[in-house]
């Protein structure tokens, strides 16, 4: 039977903008978004079985549709014309879940170049086009890289590679309800709002400083006492050193830009690791579609 391996790279969220509430009940976004080497490992097995199914090292994370990495595969054999092709797909999550990290949609985008580099049913465009229909941070984790994003975050303009730098990021043992946080967006609204522009213009300048002097996130603004303890995680790794720290998507993930050579040391980490629960460094990765 033919095996597949592909790399699903989380994202990271270097600023966040909610713009507006759209009439179908979703939200216009602006949203800078990285790629990183933090990634969960993903196996695609060929099978007799006619049917597509997951399997994860978690063992709460569901194998049938629910699941966007089956969807995704199911979309794409679809599109190829492989309809009744059975899939075994196993999934090595590393990417924390409920972290603002798309550790889901960075699956289905894994399944997606997998299948696509296999069947070469699609162009570049027209998988990101089949992997809007997953989810609207797919596209971007098909394409990866350093991109802006807007509409519900499908429409993509890739920007310059992230200057030299390294992350450390942080997640504490809880996640935060995305619709919540969209509600009680709209109903307080944002009180600040990023400089999508200057940031845009700090990366196409390779200005680190820059970069890091406009990472902001509306969701960081939400009446929540879970993120209280954001701001303590970004004010840690502030005092460790970082240019800038923001929390990533709806959270609770936050993480922190550091010039390349001066990463906080392992005794650092480990302490934030047994503080928070969850603690490591990455690197930027280039586009991967």
């Amino acid at each position: 039977m033919i095996t597949l391996h592909e790399k699903a790279y989380a994202k990271l969220n270097i600023s966040l903008d909610v713009t507006e509430r759209r009439a179908d009940g979703y939200h216009d976004m602006a949203m800078v978004m990285q790629t990183v080497s933090l990634c969960d490992e993903v196996e695609l097995r060929f099978t007799d079985t006619g049917t597509v199914q997951a399997k994860s090292n978690l063992s709460f994370v569901p194998g049938d549709e629910r699941n966007l990495a089956v969807r995704a595969a199911l979309a794409y054999l679809r599109a190829a014309g492989q309809e009744g092709q059975g899939l075994a797909i196993r999934l090595d999550k590393r990417v924390p879940v409920g972290a603002g990290m798309g550790g889901g949609s960075s699956d289905a985008a894994a399944v997606l170049r997998a299948l696509n580099r296999h069947y070469g049913a699609l162009g570049p465009g027209e998988l990101e086009t089949l992997s809007a229909s997953v989810g609207s941070d797919v596209p971007f984790c098909v394409r990866g890289g350093t991109a802006l994003a807007t509409g519900r975050g499908e429409k993509l303009e890739s920007l310059p590679d992230m200057p030299d730098c390294a992350f450390v990021i942080c997640k504490p043992n809880f996640s935060v309800s995305t619709p919540e946080l969209f509600r009680r967006l709209d109903q307080g609204g944002a009180h600040c709002h990023p400089d999508t522009i200057g940031l845009v213009e700090a990366l196409r300048a390779g200005d680190l400083a820059g970069i890091c002097r406009r990472m902001y996130n509306v969701f960081e603004d939400v009446d929540d006492r879970r993120l209280r303890t954001v701001k303590e995680i970004k004010s840690r790794l502030l005092d460790c050193g970082a240019l800038g720290a923001v929390m990533t998507g709806t959270g609770s993930a936050v993480f922190g830009i550091y010039p390349g050579d001066a990463l906080p040391g392992d005794e650092t980490l480990a302490a934030l690791k047994a503080e928070y629960g969850f603690c490591e460094s990455a690197v930027p990765v280039g586009r991967t579609n």
